[in-house]
């Protein structure tokens, strides 16, 4: 005959096992929307501001990860890490070309030519676009400035074939630049500001060259099981985006509080640059579809990139 007690052990453990697993279940089913950002981004505001986790609260958990460039970001994006996350224009382009279906476009911000720039040192030789050929010039691959530096050197009649690209990331390339072991540095905010302060020269920046203009990315699968999620988180970026136009100093504080630059520093670029968060256009898309027809061209870009096939709707 079977104890008594043991029965109504073993019923207790079977109840605080359904239980255990009905909270777990429970726990797991609260959606979760992961972002990248980096150190110099709307998303960096939209993080210290706490609003989208006001947004969601009770409806989902967020989650920040931190990038040094967009193409590092948009990898973890591809392979699933990721939900959501800002680039500039080449990181996308290269992402598509490697995973057709990986990703979509969910909105752009304005374009910001002066963020970006090529260093070269106050005593080098180079004092003209076309100096750069058979120099070595740092860049990030598959970065916004990649696509910059391929039209500077169009501009100056070159192509890429004509130079030594050094392929760092910013940290590593500061250290090369600063040591002599590069001739040309192309790089963009906040690192360009950091290294400004070493008084180095700026060759161009991408006035009048390229727009310079980012881009928030999701992750194809997200948007189309979450889109209510996505729908709020695009729209606490548009109001963080407003907000930030219209309050470009205390932006500034906090991306020298995030960056450890100099809060002079920070606001003389933020100064110069406009926040405003649209969809988007047809005419973006046009502008996106020349990005990946010109790395295409140069033989750059493994595939033809179809821009329009890869934006949300």
């Amino acid at each position: 005959m079977t104890d008594p007690l043991t029965v109504i052990t073993r019923r207790s453990l079977l109840a605080g096992g359904l239980a255990l697993t009905l909270a777990s279940s429970a726990h797991a089913a609260t959606p979760v929307i992961r972002i990248g950002y980096q150190r110099y981004s709307t998303l960096v505001i939209l993080k210290a501001s706490g609003a989208l986790e006001k947004a969601l609260a009770g409806r989902a958990n967020v989650v920040w990860s931190e990038f040094v460039a967009g193409p590092q970001l948009l990898q973890a994006l591809v392979a699933g890490a990721l939900d959501l996350g800002q680039t500039g224009d080449a990181p996308p382009v290269f992402a598509s070309a490697a995973s057709p279906d990986a990703l979509v476009y969910v909105g752009h911000e304005p374009p910001a030519p002066l963020a970006e720039a090529i260093l070269v040192p106050k005593n080098s030789s180079i004092r003209t676009l076309a100096d750069l050929k058979g120099k070595r010039i740092a860049l990030n691959r598959a970065s916004n400035v990649h696509w910059f530096l391929l039209q500077v050197l169009h501009k100056a009649g070159l192509s890429f074939h004509d130079i030594k690209p050094a392929y760092l990331t910013p940290p590593s390339a500061r250290s090369a630049f600063e040591s002599g072991q590069i001739d040309a540095w192309a790089i963009w905010d906040p690192y360009l500001s950091s290294a400004l302060s070493n008084s180095p020269c700026i060759l161009t920046t991408a006035q009048d060259i390229v727009a310079n203009r980012e881009f928030f990315l999701a992750r194809r699968g997200f948007a189309e099981s979450q889109p209510d999620l996505l729908r709020e988180a695009l729209h606490q970026i548009a109001q963080t985006d407003d907000w930030a136009q219209a309050h470009k100093p205390e932006v500034s504080r906090l991306l020298a509080t995030q960056t450890g630059l100099p809060y002079d520093t920070v606001y003389s670029a933020i100064k110069t640059r406009d926040f405003g968060y649209a969809p988007i256009s047809a005419e973006i898309i046009r502008e996106q579809q020349q990005v990946a027809e010109g790395f295409l061209k140069e033989g750059l870009l493994p595939s033809h990139v179809d821009i329009g096939s890869t934006v949300w709707k």
